[in-house]
């Protein structure tokens, strides 16, 4: 009989705007307007339900382009921290992740930012450290497209190490607040950083005093060579793609096996893979739910989905056949596009040799989509986190906000019962969330 392994799973949510489906918005939902992406309350009404289910943490990711057909689809997307910084007023547990991508801003900005969110929600902030992988987004920050793979994330190294040591620039005690004496801070105790690389030159020290958590929680995604390098690094949390047991087990042995080679507590690093929900309270119901998503989607929109992401035209595409396989190794850009996205949805229409449209249905948001009960849901997340493929998860229901009540509601209770998710918060940080350490100042060893 096999040991069942100790501890709770991670939980966190993506809020994707109306739901992770892209037909979800023209699914009528009490209160829905075609603008709700737009409207703060529709995520705060989504954080409260989150909260409500004890879940770790809210993530927003983010685009510096305009994405999507504004003819067919809602476009536009609200920056994540300002929204996150919204969210932290009516919420008092959850934890607030917001991305930022390194090659569109500057270290001294985003460490700002970051920790003024850590303040702003008493220690509930993180940053999730992308590079992109858009040509539009580059050419929105005067550059002619997109860096490539190795250019980027020597960046994006350089651009952390400069974000952690203005994260350090006020140490832990730096303020005494002596109104009476008059003296706010020790002096010695806030320094320059001085920092001169091939990429910035920053000063410091950060105009925030240290953060409630020391630092907001590094979150990193990214599946590639040089994004694996990174994570096992600095991470604390790695949101990851994977779409099958075996690839989840061998992603998740390569990057703890890494953390312990940079001298790291491989307990301190939790890998957390997307997972798309679609829940309904028997198979057939579920079924007939995701059924109605895609046909408000259409097949067309389906189709010019996978043509997208490969880098094909639809006309290339014989919806009841293979993906071509010769003219994918010819236009798809593993360089400047996101590698472990592509890779991980190329592998899933290898081994299950799925036709266009099978795949279609199944990489809507690149990540593993399941459709199916409660209690499906929860068997899933219980074998992936006891065959050591995740630490947690980041759920992506179908729609909000029926989506998120269903996994609150269903799926949750049930995790609760066998042990693996907790009744309540027991702490006030995502660090104690996620059973992460304080991290040490690098100027006070």
């Amino acid at each position: 009989m096999s040991i069942r392994r100790e501890g709770h799973i991670g939980l966190g949510l993506n809020v994707l705007g109306f739901g992770a489906h892209p037909g979800a918005w023209r699914k009528a939902e009490a209160g829905a307007t075609a603008t709700a992406h737009l409207d703060i309350a529709h995520y705060q009404n989504i954080a409260r339900i989150a909260e409500r289910g004890c879940l770790d943490a809210l993530f927003l990711a983010d685009w510096s382009a305009l994405s999507g057909d504004p003819a067919s689809q809602p476009v536009g997307h609200l920056d994540p921290v300002v929204l996150l910084s919204a969210v932290a007023a009516v919420t008092r547990r959850i934890g607030l992740i917001a991305t930022a991508a390194s090659t569109y801003n500057d270290p001294f900005g985003t460490a700002r930012r970051f920790a003024s969110l850590d303040h702003v929600s008493h220690g509930r902030a993180a940053w999730n450290l992308v590079t992109s992988a858009s040509d539009e987004a580059a050419r929105n920050f005067s550059l002619p497209g997109v860096p490539g793979h190795a250019e980027r994330y020597a960046r994006a190294e350089e651009f952390l190490e400069v974000v952690l040591k203005l994260w350090d620039s006020w140490e832990d005690g730096a303020i005494i607040g002596d109104a009476a004496g008059g003296r706010f801070a020790d002096p010695a105790k806030v320094r320059a950083i001085d920092f001169v690389g091939e990429h910035f030159a920053v000063q410091g020290p950060l105009n925030v005093p240290r953060s409630p958590q020391g630092r907001p929680v590094l979150v990193q995604a990214g599946s590639s060579e040089p994004g694996k390098v990174l994570g096992s690094r600095y991470a604390e949390v790695i949101f990851t793609t994977q779409t099958t047991l075996d690839a989840g087990q061998r992603f998740y042995r390569d990057i703890k096996a890494r953390a312990v080679r940079w001298r790291r507590n491989p307990a301190d690093l939790k890998i957390m893979p997307g997972l798309a929900t679609v829940i309904g309270s028997t198979e057939a119901e579920a079924r007939a739910r995701f059924d109605e998503l895609n046909a408000w989607h259409g097949e067309q929109g389906l189709l010019e989905r996978v043509a997208a992401r490969f880098g094909l035209a639809v006309s290339e595409l014989d919806p009841d056949g293979p993906l071509p396989w010769a003219r994918i190794g010819e236009v798809a850009d593993f360089e400047r596009g996101s590698q472990g996205f592509l890779e991980a949805q190329l592998n899933l229409a290898r081994q299950e040799n799925l036709s266009i449209r099978q795949l279609s249905r199944r990489i809507l948001v690149g990540h593993r989509l399941l459709v199916g009960t409660p209690e499906q849901v929860a068997d899933s997340l219980d074998t992936w986190f006891q065959a050591h493929a995740a630490d947690g998860f980041n759920i992506m229901p179908d729609v909000f906000p029926s989506g998120i009540e269903h996994f609150v509601d269903e799926v949750v209770p049930l995790l609760q019962r066998r042990g693996l998710f907790r009744h309540e918060y027991s702490g006030s940080t995502l660090r104690e969330h996620l059973r992460l350490p304080f991290p040490q100042n690098r100027y006070s060893r």
